[in-house]
């Protein structure tokens, strides 16, 4: 669809999401307080094939696409920052690919619930089971039983529409390598 504005999360979380014909999705990025959804302005296309879908919500702040390419194209430091975050966003979707090809569902569930965090100004997420597996490509039945299994363990409190990160730490050693990839990414 035809995009015309850039967007800045500061306090909310929004996830580009691949839609099939079949109307199942899959994450394949998510953006927020380091980012921006709009890549396509400054890439030289107004049109993108994901959506984008707030997952936690919050403020962002808004620029028209034109003003966006305009900056782009007229101050070199906006230039080096954007396209370092393009090819750090580039990263984080072929790591979040081979992530889903490859590792099982608990460990790719600590991968989005930590990715999740490090974009959050706390350690609580507002967010259901059936969000979650819609950005996984899972049914909700696992995400709710995966979720079961790290509360059982003490690493979350897991409540209707929200999860609280209770022990970081461990909830880090159980998740994949592409959690740390994407976070060594970013930084």
């Amino acid at each position: 669809s035809r995009i015309s504005y850039a967007y800045f999360p500061t306090t909310s979380i929004v996830s580009l999401v691949y839609l099939m014909q079949d109307g199942a999705t899959d994450e394949i990025a998510a953006v927020g307080n380091e980012g921006v959804v709009g890549v396509p302005l400054f890439m030289g296309s107004d049109t993108t094939p994901s959506r984008a879908v707030v997952r936690c919500a919050g403020c962002a702040l808004r620029m028209k696409g034109r003003l966006m390419l305009e900056e782009f194209q007229r101050s070199a430091g906006v230039q080096e920052i954007l396209l370092r975050y393009t090819q750090s966003l580039f990263a984080q979707i072929a790591k979040t690919a081979a992530c889903n090809r490859h590792h099982p569902v608990n460990q790719q569930l600590c991968r989005w619930i930590l990715s999740s965090l490090d974009r959050m100004p706390s350690n609580v997420l507002e967010i259901t089971h059936e969000s979650i597996a819609g950005m996984l490509g899972v049914r909700r039945a696992t995400v709710s039983m995966e979720a079961a299994r790290l509360q059982t363990a003490g690493l979350i409190r897991n409540g209707r529409g929200r999860i609280t990160v209770l022990d970081r730490e461990r909830l880090e050693a159980r998740a994949c390598e592409c959690y740390g990839g994407i976070k060594r990414e970013f930084g």
